[in-house]
């Protein structure tokens, strides 16, 4: 996924991380061995995550509808 990240920034992307767990938003950033994360938190609340390299395991792009 590190080789197609430039590809995927500014687009809605699914991330799974090594714990299991899975988030998505729009990825806005990655800087300094992090990617940085718009995620919905609810009603009209958005609010920007930080997600180190080591704990994500793959990052998908939307498919489309």
């Amino acid at each position: 996924w590190q080789q197609n990240i430039r590809y995927l920034m500014g687009r809605p992307v699914g991330v799974s991380l090594m714990n299991g767990q899975g988030v998505s938003g729009i990825l806005c950033n990655v800087y300094n061995g992090e990617i940085y994360l718009m995620e919905y938190l609810y009603q009209s609340q958005f609010a920007t995550k930080h997600y180190p390299f080591q704990m994500i395991q793959d990052i998908h792009p939307f498919p489309n509808c």
